[in-house]
């Protein structure tokens, strides 16, 4: 998983499929995990993710709380209709925040500052 430290407050990660996408998150979990409080906001780029299962879901929702915990945000883009549609069924589209694209998430965590 490409992770692009786009500034020293915000890492962008690439996410794919599966079997990639549970070493991705694990290794991002590990990282933000390891920053503690000076842990940076971070923007999921799923645009190479086509279908997600309960493991994926629950590995999001960890990060959510870590990043909740230190005080910083997520923001999740790129998501194709399958995926939303997840989103949608699981209720998950009230408890994230979602932008179309990578600009937009950075404008948004910019914006709110």
């Amino acid at each position: 998983m490409p992770i692009n430290e786009w500034s020293d407050s915000i890492l962008i990660a690439e996410l794919s499929d599966e079997p990639s996408f549970s070493e991705d998150m694990d290794a991002l979990t590990r990282r933000v995990q390891d920053k503690g409080d000076q842990s940076p906001d971070v923007v999921l780029n799923m645009v190479g993710v086509t279908h997600l299962n309960s493991s994926n879901l629950a590995s999001i929702l960890k990060l959510r709380k870590i990043l909740i915990a230190a005080n910083r945000r997520l923001r999740i883009c790129s998501l194709n209709d399958h995926v939303w549609s997840i989103m949608l069924i699981t209720g998950l589209d009230q408890l994230f925040d979602f932008t179309e694209d990578i600009s937009t998430s950075l404008a948004s965590l910019q914006l709110d500052l």
